[in-house]
């Protein structure tokens, strides 16, 4: 029908799991359930009316991550409340609260712990942390994580970015992975438990029809926001390069209704510098997008209620598209072009309270002092090669399709 939307071909856990019945009687005893505004099946309905619905009052509890149950608060260290569910009469425990690792009365009474949350394919995303903290307290409590899968919405193959040094980990980044990592959910959870010393029962309920290959647009699936800042589909491919923004007085667009696909100052002059931007991204061949210099005013976060210069990233040919270098080579051109104007931001940031912002954003302070030194192109690709190929050969051990 003209004018309809997609019809799915990819079936998520979430919805294998609703289909089978035999499935559904292999899970015992009493269930947790950690999702989000996101959790939802090919039609909208959400996740807890079909887990409601297979399992009854087996149901007994929730858990949200960061941004809360419905995807409501804005930015880092922003807390939920923990509350009781009105309509649905379950207790909702918040997993960005006092405490981002379940506490032992939290998890009290369960058997089972499902976990259905929306990646987007970046290893500062910290839904993929509150899973592996999940699995952790579980594994310390005999309780059994089963993670219903859902599609890396940037596909499956891609890795690019820099691997992850230990001495700036945090819960942006707590294990050795690259920016983009091209795995599932419940193919990191394989990696934690296999590689990053996490010993829980696990077992992950894989998706029928997804291929590696698949960007989200590809799957037919409805997207909903799996945080306030990321309401398109679109820019969870500029995600990986526009949020180290975050590391820095400039704004990710924050406060506009293209979070995250744009950046920008008060005190840039993006008409005049565009020229001179494409030129190096054409030297150096980056393609796949359009830089676009525009004005805009945040209601609020950075620079709120004041007029900034800037740019919007558009993706235009998906495949070619290296978002990690774009926005590590605009970072560094800002840097110089801006001078004074260009500041890091200071700590604190996502629970960091020493170390810089934009390098726990990197997970490495070498990213940094190369914009900073203004490096070469070659030295950004010698930077992001470390440490790929031993990530690579464990990668493949745990892929599921």
């Amino acid at each position: 029908m003209k004018g309809s939307v997609q019809k799915a071909n990819v079936l998520t856990g979430l919805e294998v799991l609703a289909n089978d019945e035999d499935l559904q009687r292999s899970i015992k005893g009493n269930i947790g359930y950690l999702c989000h505004a996101a959790s939802i099946d090919s039609n909208y309905k959400h996740g807890i009316d079909l887990l409601k619905g297979c399992f009854g009052d087996r149901l007994k509890k929730l858990f949200s991550p960061q941004h809360g149950l419905y995807a409501e608060e804005q930015d880092n260290m922003i807390e939920s409340d923990h509350f009781f569910h009105p309509f649905y009469q379950l207790p909702v425990y918040s997993l960005y609260s006092e405490t981002r690792k379940p506490t032992v009365e939290m998890l009290q009474g369960l058997d089972c712990v499902l976990v259905d949350l929306q990646d987007v394919g970046t290893r500062i995303y910290t839904f993929i942390y509150t899973m592996s903290l999940m699995m952790e307290a579980c594994g310390e409590n005999g309780i059994k994580v089963i993670v219903l899968d859902r599609p890396n919405p940037i596909n499956g193959n891609d890795i690019e970015g820099n691997m992850l040094d230990p001495a700036f980990s945090s819960f942006i980044g707590l294990y050795p992975m690259p920016m983009r990592h091209g795995l599932t959910i419940g193919e990191v959870a394989l990696m934690a438990n296999q590689f990053w010393g996490i010993t829980c029962e696990l077992e992950v309920i894989s998706m029928k029809g997804w291929e590696r290959s698949m960007n989200f647009y590809d799957t037919g699936l409805p997207w909903v926001l799996p945080s306030p800042n990321l309401p398109t589909i679109i820019g969870c491919f500029v995600f990986p390069g526009s949020v180290l923004f975050e590391g820095t007085h400039l704004s990710e667009g924050r406060g506009t209704t293209r979070s995250l696909e744009i950046v920008g100052s008060p005190k840039l002059d993006s008409f005049a510098m565009l020229k001179e931007l494409e030129s190096e991204y054409k030297k150096v061949g980056l393609e796949g997008f359009a830089l676009r210099p525009l004005t805009f005013i945040p209601t609020f976060n950075k620079h709120e209620g004041t007029v900034c210069n800037g740019f919007q990233v558009h993706p235009t040919e998906l495949e070619k598209f290296q978002p990690w270098k774009v926005g590590q080579l605009l970072c560094q051109k800002l840097y110089h072009y801006m001078g004074d104007n260009f500041r890091w931001k200071n700590p604190p940031y996502e629970y960091e309270y020493k170390l810089m912002p934009i390098d726990i954003l990197n997970g490495t302070d070498q990213l940094r002092l190369w914009v900073e030194n203004n490096g070469s192109y070659d030295e950004l690709c010698s930077l992001e090669e470390e440490g790929q190929e031993e990530f690579i050969i464990k990668r493949n051990e745990v892929l599921l399709y």
